[in-house]
């Protein structure tokens, strides 16, 4: 199997406050930049020949944004990548632009359904950590090189969970920090 490379888009004020985004197109902020720019240039330091690699983004502007910072970092054209739409982060449906506290206070019931089964629960309009799952195992079967994709929290816990065969609960437990690059060397995942 080839090497993955997944890198959590960086910070935007919609993070810094805890909202859930989406597939809201919300702005890096300056954090979340700085953030890239550490993400490429670790990258290119610990893996030389990442530039031969192929280079992927969920088309929303934070990862584009993201993946343009890295690739500069890098030395690399910045638009050098193409978009794929699978590699949309999760929806939240009419959850997006909410905080946790918010969901309670709005949605009691359904907030305690998605403690009960976050990997199942579907928020109004939305869809579950399990059709997140499908939607990415199905560009994972398409992988064929080398590949770096600058995506989303969700999509990189749910990418690591199929690659190491992790139980549903677990994968929504991960911590996708936006500070780290995952790798993926087809055997072993680690963090740089």
């Amino acid at each position: 199997m080839p090497r993955i490379i997944c890198i959590r888009h960086g910070e935007t004020d919609w993070n810094a406050e805890g909202r859930f985004q989406g597939q809201k197109d919300i702005p890096l902020n300056a954090r979340g930049r700085a953030q890239a720019r550490r993400n490429g240039e670790t990258l290119i330091a610990a893996i030389p020949d990442v530039v031969e690699f192929d280079f992927v983004a969920s088309p929303l502007y934070r990862t584009r944004e993201t993946m343009e910072i890295a690739r500069g970092a890098m030395g690399l054209d910045p638009a050098g990548y193409r978009t794929d739409p699978i590699l949309k982060e999760i929806t939240f449906g009419h959850w997006e632009g909410y905080t946790a506290p918010e969901l309670e206070v709005r949605f009691p019931d359904l907030v305690a359904q998605r403690d009960i089964d976050k990997w199942g629960f579907v928020p109004p309009g939305g869809e579950s950590y399990a059709d997140l799952s499908v939607r990415v195992g199905a560009w994972l079967d398409t992988v064929a090189y080398d590949t770096v994709a600058v995506s989303h929290g969700g999509v990189c816990r749910v990418l690591q969970g199929l690659l190491s065969d992790l139980d549903p609960h677990a994968v929504t437990m991960l911590n996708i920090r936006q500070d780290r690059v995952m790798v993926w060397d087809g055997e072993h995942i680690s963090w740089i």
